[in-house]
């Protein structure tokens, strides 16, 4: 029976796990952190998946629960494979890596189709990817389903799965370095403990994540400031995959000054809390940002939020003090999703403008008088408000527009949050073929040696589609596991 050993605990690496124990591997798992702990940064996702379907059929092969009242009162719509693929390379201003962006798209279905026959419950998105307008819902942006529990729901189901099938894990578990057999890999050794641990195995599949919270390498490869950023996930993601990788002779591959950054809240912890986890605030195109000058600076319509809100991190990081509010008023405070509703956020309310300007910490309330004055004045009012689609409902004659779901501010108690940045992850990594093997420079691959999740580049560039991080864990995820015992 040939060895295997995933490094990680996330979504990558349980599937990872799991698609290598199907085909027949003795399988051991290597968590840095502690178990109450274990999940990486998928623990903190919300669980979304960017899946292709075809229509409600394909959804109800994910969701096989879905009741008859939820398809009567639903437009689940279709995201097509040439939509997905499309999506994915006009966010990566076509620089993705077109293999693997055509295999994460034609093997979506079938990989969220197989996590729920190992035990993962899907669900659809209502509230956050669809309102009930007229009746009905209609879902949008091409993000359809998300794991029952969100992210530690999926984390747990797995981990279910895992312990069903025998896999054993090891937590606490710091790989440290690959055990090098000339150019092949034959094993790694950890630190556990305080004590240091060599496995030998046949192969390796490395799916501990990115470099997000290692704040000097953020500040190297991202630039600077970019070690002032808070981080919304795992405090664990500090590079070593990618550096035990590299040393081994991987090619570096992808967007490494690019991340993952949010929208979050301005007094969060310094790292993600596994009972803290709905910081960030995705609600925006609803409202307007304003900087510590009072001025707007993003378009906060400019697409549907899971096309936008991965580069809003950045744009406030960039700001004075790298602060912002998002202020919002009672025409469609509904519509706020629940992170907005928790007890330990940064918010402020009043029943007029000149008073909501005053508890505004950090800005200029002159600056956001007038910015408020002037963007409620370009509003079209002529132009019906839909949640549901992209309304065209805008500003005229803004030097930053506000391309739909413009509103003006005038139904109080107005109500603002605080942000910051928040960075959720890297996209920069070591490059991997269509099995998920590491490769060298020389195009060739390292024997043994796999990757997959976020420290694998290739597919990000500058943006990125909300939901596609999990699916294309689990795709690459599950190849790697296939691939590592098939050739073994």
């Amino acid at each position: 029976m040939p060895k295997v050993v995933v490094v990680g605990g996330g979504n990558a690496a349980l599937c990872a796990a799991l698609s290598a124990r199907e085909h027949g591997a003795d399988v051991v798992v290597l968590e840095w952190a502690s178990k109450p702990q274990r999940g990486g940064n998928s623990a903190f996702s919300g669980g979304a998946f960017r899946v292709a379907y075809d229509g409600v059929d394909d959804i109800m092969k994910i969701v096989p629960d879905l009741t008859p009242t939820e398809r009567e009162t639903s437009d689940f719509g279709q995201y097509t494979r040439a939509q997905y693929f499309d999506d994915l390379a006009r966010l990566s201003q076509y620089r993705m890596d077109a293999e693997l962006g055509e295999i994460l798209v034609s093997d979506s279905l079938d990989t969220l189709i197989w996590m729920q026959r190992l035990g993962v419950r899907f669900v659809p998105i209502y509230g956050r990817q669809a309102f009930k307008v007229d009746g009905r819902f209609r879902f949008w942006g091409g993000l359809t389903v998300e794991a029952a529990g969100g992210g530690l729901g999926l984390i747990q189901s797995l981990n279910t799965a895992a312990e069903r099938k025998g896999i054993e894990a090891h937590y606490g578990a710091r790989a440290v370095s690959l055990v090098m057999d000339g150019q092949a890999v034959s094993g790694i050794t950890y630190i556990q403990h305080g004590r240091s641990h060599t496995i030998p195995a046949d192969a390796i599949i490395l799916a501990s994540g990115g470099f997000h919270a290692n704040a000097e390498w953020r500040a190297r490869y991202l630039g600077r400031d970019w070690d002032l950023a808070k981080v919304r996930g795992n405090r664990f993601n500090t590079g070593d995959g990618i550096r035990m990788a590299i040393e081994a002779g991987a090619q570096p591959y992808g967007h490494w000054s690019g991340c993952h950054a949010v929208a979050y809240d301005r007094n969060a912890p310094e790292f993600g809390e596994l009972e803290l986890l709905s910081q960030q605030k995705n609600s925006f195109p609803f409202g307007i940002m304003v900087n510590a000058r009072g001025e707007r600076f993003f378009d906060e319509g400019a697409d549907f939020r899971n096309y936008i809100y991965a580069t809003l991190g950045r744009a406030i990081l960039q700001q004075p003090g790298s602060i912002a509010w998002q202020v919002f008023d009672q025409r469609v405070a509904h519509l706020l999703s629940g992170e907005y509703r928790i007890r330990q956020i940064t918010r402020v309310e009043a029943d007029t403008l000149p008073d909501l300007a005053a508890k505004l910490d950090g800005v200029d309330p002159a600056g956001f008088l007038q910015t408020v004055a002037r963007y409620n004045e370009a509003v079209r009012a002529d132009v019906p408000f839909n949640p549901n689609t992209k309304d065209g409902r805008c500003t005229i004659g803004l030097a930053v527009p506000k391309s739909n779901w413009a509103n003006p501010l005038d139904s109080p108690p107005y109500i603002a949050f605080g942000v910051t940045c928040g960075i959720t992850f890297t996209y920069g990594g070591v490059r991997i073929d269509a099995n998920a093997r590491v490769m060298t420079p020389e195009g060739k691959p390292i024997e043994n040696l796999y990757a997959a999740g976020e420290l694998t580049g290739g597919l990000y560039y500058v943006n990125y589609p909300g939901g596609a991080g999990l699916m294309s864990g689990s795709v690459f995820g599950r190849r790697a596991g296939a691939h590592a015992v098939r050739r073994s």
